[in-house]
Formats: C-alpha cells, structure tokens, sequence
C-alpha cells in the first residue's frame, strides 16, 4: 500500500507523515509540489503503468499549480482516475471546496489537521477503492469471459458455402458481444441441404446463452432427423426443459428452417413463427415463406406444418431476422426494400447481404441482433446412362 502526500509546507508533511507511520501505514511519499507529483506518477507518460498508488492527500493551496488543477488533470488521465484524492486544506470557502470535490476529489480534511478524522477518512477512502478494485476485477473476468464465449459461438458458425449447385452467403452482427440470432446449415449429400436460420427472444447474455445451448442440440437434430417437421419438434422438445414456473418468463425462439434438394427440386420448410422469407421461384415467381407454426417453446407440445416449394431450374430464397427489419423506424421501407432485393437476381460474388439493404454508415448503434441469409440453388444436372 502506497500513500502520497503532497504539501508545500514540510512541517505539514513531518506531521501527517508521522500521523499514517503511527498507524502502521509505513509506505508513504512525501512530495511537495503538483509536479513533483506529476512527475511521480508520469502523467505526461500515457503508455507508463499504472503506478502502485491506492491514496493522495493533496494539499489545495500550492504555488504554480494548485491542488484542484492538479486533481483536474489526474481525473483527465484514464490510467490515474481510479486513484482517491483526499485534499487537505485550510480553506473555509464552501466555493472552493465545492470545486475541488465536482473534480474529482472524493473527500477533504481541514487544517488544523485532526488525527482521528485524518485516519478515520482515510480507512473510508481506502475501503472504497478497495471495494472498487474488486468490482474492476470482477468486470474484467467477465468481459474476458464472454469473448471466450464470443469466440466460442462465433466458430459455431458456418462460413460462405459456394458449390456448383448451392450458394449461400451470410451477415451477421450482433447487438451484444453474444448474440441471440443463429444460423446453420448441413450437408447431407451432393444434392441436399439443412438450413436454419432462429432469433431468440431478447438479446443480450441471457437469450445469447439460451440460443448457444439450442444450437448445441441443432445440429444433432437436424442431421439424425433431417425432415422439418420432426426437427422443429425436437428443438420445441429441448426448449420446454427449459421451462421453470419460477422464471418471470420463459424463453422461447423464431425460426425457418428449410431442406432444399436440388435433384428432386424442392424445398420443404417450416416457419415456426419467423418473419416470413422470401423465394423467387425460376427468376419468375415469388412467394413469401409464410408462417406454419407458433415459436419454438411457447408449448410443450406444438403443431408443425410443413410446406413444399418447387423449382424447375433455380431458385433464390432471402431469410432475415427482425432486427434487420426493425433497424429503420419505418420498417415497411426496408420489408420493399427487401422484396425488391428478392425479386432480383443475385450475384454470386455477394459477400455482406446486409450492405444491401441497409447502408453500413448506419449499423453503428444496432438495437437488436441482425442476420441475412441469401441462398441460391440449381437444379441438379442428371447424366443419363447409355
């Protein structure tokens, strides 16, 4: 523990010096001047480290720079700010004191200096910063926690697929570190393809953890069952353990999730309460993927419906989450925009889906997670044996 002590006046110094000695604080720093002070923790320093300093006893009235400047630029320091400042003065003006406490002084002991108030104030300081660190500490496990876990979930992910017969290119851009969006896909075969695309309710950690705890289970299910329906019903399945009559509410997700067979031309989906997809059937006809269920964990048991989509030659499908709707007040502009976007044909080299539909200038202060899935697929060519 290190104490600094800055006066002008050496008496001032011996007095308080031998005040915190006889109280067992041995390690302490006489200086007597704001720069001899600055000087000590290298405030002009911005990469030094952060000096093992836990308290200052600033005196106000010093000459060249007093103790409230001296304050003021210590607070204006990031590395330094954290240390508490008790300024010592013979000072009766309320203004002034006033002033130095608004810069950052956390508390002040008049002259003459009164020994069982000087420590008792002291012990109050110090058991504050303490508490302080502590709580600084804990902060920082946490964030290091979560982007462990932000690592964690972001490998989860798949990346950009382009085969011959299948492309799918993706953004995705949390609200939070963790985000409560999630998208998959898997190959079953050279002609087959799962792809979901689910929106937790919320954001933040707590639906984050709930969604990488469905994801978990995702992939299992999907490639053990496959079919929508059944897929749909084992995840609803994983969410009601979920379920605790003592939760305020319980969690519950959105999703489409689709197999698209380029060999029979088809795509069978479920949309388990998701914004609705859209699909351009051979650069002609398009269609929305519309609603066949209710979410994903409002009901122990659910109804599924599935529905099937058929292509002659190609087929283009834009799957998004409500965050990327909601970003604009307006949301009915961006669902145009987004069906005009569907409606056109793509361009393979497409590599964030977001940019166009809503400008990057824009994504800064996100409100809720955001992800575009824009798939394309070909119908399969059969080579006839002869």
């Amino acid at each position: 523990m290190t104490i600094l002590m800055v006066d002008d006046n050496s008496v001032n110094l011996f007095v308080i010096d031998k005040i915190l000695k006889g109280a067992g604080y041995e390690n302490t720093v006489s200086l007597s001047s704001a720069g001899q002070l600055f000087d000590y923790l290298q405030i002009d320093k911005p990469q030094a480290a952060k000096p093992d300093v836990d308290l200052i006893l600033l005196d106000i009235m010093m000459p060249e720079t007093d103790g409230i400047e001296a304050c003021r630029r210590i607070q204006e320091t990031e590395r330094l700010k954290d240390i508490p400042i008790i300024f010592i003065t013979a000072l009766e003006d309320a203004n002034k004191l006033a002033e130095a406490l608004d810069v950052g002084g956390m508390d002040y002991i008049t002259k003459p200096i009164n020994k069982i108030e000087l420590l008792a104030r002291i012990r109050v300081a110090l058991r504050l910063k303490y508490e302080k660190d502590w709580h600084m500490e804990q902060e920082k496990k946490i964030r290091d926690e979560l982007d462990l876990a932000m690592q964690v979930q972001r490998s989860l992910l798949n990346p950009p697929l382009l085969q011959d017969n299948i492309q799918i290119n993706v953004s995705h851009l949390p609200s939070f570190k963790l985000a409560g969006d999630m998208y998959y896909w898997h190959r079953f075969n050279d002609h087959r393809y799962g792809v979901i695309l689910l929106d937790m309710m919320g954001h933040g950690l707590s639906s984050s953890l709930v969604c990488m705890y469905i994801s978990s289970v995702m992939r299992d299910a999907i490639k053990m069952l496959e079919d929508p329906e059944l897929v749909i019903k084992e995840l609803n399945r994983y969410m009601a353990l979920l379920y605790n009559q003592k939760n305020f509410y319980n969690y519950y997700f959105t999703c489409i999730y689709l197999v698209i067979d380029t060999e029979s031309k088809t795509v069978e989906y479920v949309n388990a309460g998701h914004p609705p997809g859209y699909v351009l059937v051979d650069d002609s006809e398009l269609c929305m993927l519309e609603r066949g269920s209710c979410a994903v964990g409002f009901f122990d048991q659910m109804k599924v419906t599935k529905s099937t989509i058929h292509f002659e030659n190609d087929i283009q499908l834009l799957l998004f989450t409500d965050g990327v709707v909601e970003a604009n007040k307006d949301e009915n502009v961006l669902l145009e925009k987004l069906q005009y976007i569907a409606s056109q044909k793509w361009n393979q080299t497409i590599t964030s889906p977001i940019h166009l539909v809503i400008p990057e200038e824009e994504l800064g202060n996100q409100q809720d997670d955001m992800c575009i899935l824009m798939i394309q697929a070909q119908a399969s060519k059969v080579t006839s044996i002869l």
